[in-house]
């Protein structure tokens, strides 16, 4: 079974890549266990507190990230770089994870047969 690492890259609410994403890691682990869920830049900000998608017209699909655990999604990475950069820190995120730097996340993505980005 190939290794299958999920990239979340995108900011949320823009476009409909991080909710596709999410429901793709979801589907997936239905199938294998080598699966892994990284953020990246501003995909960071798909794992905000509080956000209130309605303001902007968009269907709250943020709380979802929660069930990463259900699924037994264990392999879950934060970009400790993208964290600093916006300003946020582990307790403004709704799930945990591995806060990781950015050489560590590269080495990381090295270990997978296919990378998803979304």
């Amino acid at each position: 079974m190939k290794k299958v690492a999920f990239i979340f890259h995108t900011a949320p609410h823009g476009t409909s890549s991080a909710r596709e994403g999410l429901d793709a890691i979801l589907a997936a682990s239905a199938y294998s266990e080598e699966l892994a869920i990284f953020f990246v830049g501003e995909g960071v900000l798909q794992l905000l507190n509080g956000q209130d998608p309605s303001q902007v017209l968009s269907r709250d699909y943020i709380s979802a990230f929660k069930l990463l655990d259900l699924y037994d999604i264990e392999q879950r990475y934060i970009c400790e770089q993208s964290l600093q950069d916006w300003g946020l820190g582990a307790s403004d995120l709704i799930i945990d994870g591995k806060i990781v730097s950015p050489q560590q996340i590269a080495q990381q993505w090295n270990e997978f047969d296919q990378l998803l980005t979304f």
